[in-house]
C-alpha cells in the first residue's frame, strides 16, 4: 500500500491510495471495468447472456477507494463496498459482498490521467470522487437507466458519472443505441472505457 497524501477524517476518504489489481496499478477514484460472466460455471454463463444486452465489451464498472483492495459499486444490492483480496479479481469469492454478479476483470479507466492537474489538485479531486461514492452507500439500484441525474438511486456507471460530475468531469460521451431515441442519456460502461485513458489487463 502507498499513498500520495494523508488527509485524516473519520467519515470521508482519509487518504489517496494505490493498489494493484491483476497486475495493474490503480489509485483512489479510478474506474474498474469488467465484462459480465465467466465461462464454464452456470452463473457465469447466465451473466454472459446478460452482457450481450449492454453495448460494447464493458458491461460493469466499480470504483477503487482504498485502503488495500476496498472498492465500491452499485449492483443488485444497491451501492455497496467490497474488497479485492490480494489483488486478485475472483468474482466467485466476492459474491458474499457483491451479490450474484459474476464478472471478469477487463482493465482500469483513469479519467484523471492526461489532465495534467497539479498534484495537490488531483489529490483533492480524487478525494471528492471517493467521498461522493462513500456518501451513497446503502442507496438502491436505479432501474431507470434514462435518469442518470438521480442521486437517490444508482446503476453502476451512473455512480461513477455522478461522482466525477462533482469535479467537473463528464463521463457521458453521448453513446447511444441505434434507432432508440434518448438512449444517449444513459451512461454506458463502454463509454467510460472508450472515452478516457485506460489500461487493459
Amino acid at each position: 500500500m502507498s499513498y500520495l497524501k494523508i488527509l485524516f477524517s473519520p467519515i470521508i476518504c482519509a487518504m489517496i491510495y494505490s493498489y494493484e489489481i491483476e497486475g495493474l496499478v490503480i489509485q483512489t477514484g479510478d474506474v474498474i471495468c469488467t465484462r459480465n460472466g465467466k465461462p464454464d460455471i452456470l452463473p457465469g454463463e447466465f451473466w454472459l447472456l446478460v452482457g450481450l444486452l449492454i453495448p460494447g465489451d464493458i458491461d460493469h464498472v466499480a470504483l477503487y477507494l482504498g485502503p488495500e483492495g476496498r472498492c465500491i459499486e452499485s449492483g443488485s444490492r444497491g451501492v455497496t463496498p467490497f474488497s479485492v483480496e490480494k489483488g486478485i479479481w475472483d468474482a466467485e469469492k466476492m459474491t458474499a459482498e457483491r451479490g450474484f454478479l459474476i464478472d471478469t476483470f477487463h482493465g482500469i479507466a483513469s479519467p484523471f490521467k492526461n489532465l495534467n492537474l497539479p498534484e495537490d489538485e488531483e489529490i483533492r479531486q480524487r478525494k471528492v470522487v471517493a467521498d461522493y461514492c462513500l456518501a451513497q452507500i446503502g442507496k438502491p439500484y436505479n432501474l431507470n437507466f434514462l435518469n442518470a441525474e438521480s442521486d437517490r438511486s444508482f446503476y453502476c456507471s451512473q455512480l461513477a458519472y455522478k461522482a466525477y460530475q462533482q469535479v467537473g468531469i463528464d463521463l457521458n460521451t453521448g453513446l447511444a443505441m441505434e434507432q432508440l431515441p434518448g438512449t444517449n442519456e444513459i451512461v454506458y460502461p463502454q463509454e467510460i472505457w472508450d472515452g478516457f485513458a485506460h489500461k487493459l489487463a
